[in-house]
């Protein structure tokens, strides 16, 4: 068991330490050493009625300033020796009643943990400042423990002789955690659970799992307790009853169309989407006899057609859209395709949660690359799909067959980025407009893509169902391939990379990053010009950017 408490024992103003029994301490231990029986922990925390188990009833108490009189090499040394080396030094695995181990053991303890890690260079009087730290982080331990002073436990085992362990090897591996372990539940961030699997302590308990008569996690690929804690944070800012984390973008893109459209099905999408994605569907679904009908984000009238001549099953747009972002009437398109029995999914990961909200405008689910905004730090893969119970279960159960799994230290860092998103949005969202502004005016540049502009053909609409128009620009170069090529190659800041949504500002030519394999009369199709640029702005300072960006303008 490890256990971290901060030691409440530098409170004295006194100039010397010294050793005192605290009352209430005391009057708890008499109750302690009462007859009769006793339950060893209360609805998850340690039961202060409990035996001690050696642990001391003794505060130490140092004066406010003798921190700062330890030596480096003293500090260092006690930082080494660690609280859980020190509750580890004070437990007795022998065969004896620990109860009866003397306050003064746990101390001695800790004090001969010390000897046994502390450098024979240091000093006497380093060493003997150690030792007292030591001594004093014990008592705080063994304070916190018993009466659960900030830290909290869940599941946490009777101390037993593990005697069934013969060997080093066989300890190696299950001591402290064979027998169960505290589970630490007050730390403040989310901690990283690193398993591939659950185990059940009995089969008895086995079979009330798979008999739905109590809950467990079973196997890494069906959940994880740090990625369910992303999972309802998505779900809570969403608004949406249930989230599903998955490994990538495209893998809950995926995966959804495949749980939700049946074989022999239809589908309803947009000209302009990420590249991936519609070669999914223009290749991959027809395979399992899927056919698709390809609109313009802005023709509703198509829409109603296709609902008409078709058994729409979905229908599945991004808005804005990639790269051109263009803003689809979630509101209006949602209420057509469900007089018609059709789903409705919109990809929002140009919009974020923060600008947009499409549960509320009557979406049926979202679906994010987290990889994006969400994480924001360029240093992660995700996907994530949220919505009802009834639809999110559905597709998370073929989501568990095909695999897909977002690795727990990948839900913490998106977690750890989740708590900025909003500060970072509101400043892309800025950065991104005032730039926009300033290349529509600019002489150099053709034409801008970005909703937050009068001229964009869904301006009106993108005011009314988005809070902000995010941190993309497009914009196409008043010239050819080398000439934007040019441009690009002049930039100092942004990354030429793919991908969008991070604190580092970004910047691609669609035609060479994404649709390099195509000819220019097949880009053009998708209305993939040469002379097209994708810029993700990051949070780097505005003018810093802007001058950036003039600069390259004027080099070509």
């Amino acid at each position: 068991m490890a256990v971290y408490t901060c030691p409440r024992v530098f409170t004295s103003s006194s100039s010397s330490y010294c050793c005192r029994h605290h009352p209430d301490l005391a009057t708890r231990r008499a109750a302690a050493d009462k007859p009769g029986p006793r339950p060893r922990f209360a609805a998850g925390r340690v039961d202060a009625t409990a035996p001690f188990h050696g642990l001391s009833s003794l505060i130490l108490r140092f004066p406010p300033n003798f921190v700062r009189q330890l030596s480096t090499k003293a500090r260092r040394n006690c930082s080494n020796i660690g609280v859980a080396q020190i509750v580890a030094a004070s437990w007795s695995n022998k065969d004896s009643d620990l109860s009866a181990v003397p306050a003064a053991s746990a101390v001695d303890a800790a004090a001969t943990a010390a000897d046994l890690v502390v450098p024979p260079q240091i000093g006497a009087e380093d060493d003997l400042a150690a030792t007292a730290a030591i001594a004093a982080s014990s008592a705080a331990v063994d304070d916190a423990a018993v009466f659960g002073n900030g830290v909290q436990f869940g599941g946490l085992p009777d101390l037993k002789d593990a005697s069934f362990l013969s060997s080093d090897g066989s300890i190696a591996i299950h001591a402290g955690e064979r027998l169960g372990r505290g589970i630490v539940t007050d730390a403040i961030t989310t901690p990283v659970v690193n398993t591939s699997a659950y185990f059940f302590k009995k089969t008895a308990d086995l079979l009330d799992f798979k008999e739905k008569r109590a809950t467990s996690f079973e196997y890494g690929r069906y959940g994880n307790p740090t990625t369910v804690v992303l999972e309802e944070k998505i779900s809570a800012l969403e608004g949406a009853e249930s989230t599903l984390m998955l490994a990538s973008g495209m893998c809950a893109s995926t995966v959804l169309l495949m749980a939700l459209v049946p074989a022999g099905g239809h589908i309803v999408t947009t000209t302009d989407c990420y590249r991936k994605t519609r070669i999914f569907i223009e290749t991959i679904l027809p395979k399992m006899g899927i056919t698709a009908t390809i609109i313009d984000p802005a023709d509703v009238g198509a829409l109603e057609t296709a609902l008409d001549e078709n058994k729409v099953s979905l229908f599945f747009t991004e808005s804005p859209t990639n790269p051109f972002l263009r803003c689809v009437d979630i509101q209006l398109v949602s209420d057509l395709c469900h007089r018609k029995g059709a789903l409705v999914c919109i990809d929002g990961t140009f919009a974020t949660p923060i600008n947009q909200k499409a549960l509320a405008l009557g979406a049926d689910l979202v679906v994010h690359s987290a990889t994006k905004y969400l994480a924001g730090h360029n240093d992660v893969l995700a996907g994530c799909i949220s919505g009802s119970m009834k639809l999110v279960s559905e597709i998370r159960i073929l989501h568990h067959i095909l695999g897909g799994a977002l690795n727990p230290n990948a839900a913490y860092l998106i977690i750890r980025g989740m708590k900025t998103l909003h500060i970072r949005v509101q400043q892309q969202n800025s950065t991104a407009l005032g730039m926009a502004k300033i290349l529509e005016a600019h002489p150099k540049v053709a034409h801008v893509y970005y909703p937050g502009l009068p001229n964009h053909p869904e301006h009106e609409l993108a005011k009314r169902q988005m809070t902000g128009f995010g941190g993309v620009v497009s914009f196409e170069i008043d010239g050819d391939l080398k000439r934007t090529i040019k441009f690009i190659d002049a930039l100092k800041i942004p990354y030429i990379a793919p991908s969008f949504g991070g604190c580092e500002s970004i910047v691609d030519q669609p035609a060479i990053m994404s649709y390099w394999d195509l000819s220019q009369s097949d880009r053009l199709k998708y209305g993939i010009k040469d002379n097209l640029v994708r810029f993700s702005f990051g949070l780097e300072d505005f003018k810093d950017l802007k001058d950036d960006i003039l600069q390259a303008l004027e080099k070509i």
